[in-house]
């Protein structure tokens, strides 16, 4: 069965003003969540950790170190 991009998670490069496309797909994995963030709103990764969160709340407690 073939699988479109939608169908898988995207790879990125995150960088501090945005981030790159590495391997096509439609979202990626929340880091502590789990949960999938489609790129059209992703808004809060870490360029050190290299990870995408769901949540300025959830960005915040990670980079705190609470989770």
């Amino acid at each position: 069965m073939l699988m479109s991009s939608t169908d898988r998670p995207a790879k990125l490069s995150y960088g501090p003003n945005g981030f790159r496309v590495l391997s096509p797909g439609h979202f990626v994995t929340c880091a502590v969540t789990g949960e999938p963030v489609h790129l059209e709103v992703l808004r809060y990764w870490s360029v050190d950790h290299q990870e995408a969160y769901a949540t300025a709340e959830v960005a915040t407690r990670r980079l705190l170190g609470q989770v």
